[in-house]
């Protein structure tokens, strides 16, 4: 089953646009596609910066 999207609005350079369109054609997977990929590259790279789940050792060893 697909998961739920929600629609946002993101500003591109005219040359992304051309090289995402081209993407496309040649591979007929969405831009959107790649748009999600891209954000997951950068949240990936960015791990470390974003909250994560508390441990349950709270002894402060």
């Amino acid at each position: 089953m697909a998961r739920k999207k929600i629609s946002t609005t993101v500003y591109i350079t005219p040359e992304q646009n051309e090289q995402l369109k081209l993407l496309h054609e040649r591979t007929k997977v969405p831009v959107a596609v790649y748009i999600r990929e891209g954000i997951d590259l950068v949240l990936a790279k960015h791990r470390d910066e974003l909250p994560g789940q508390l441990t349950l050792d709270t002894s402060g060893d």
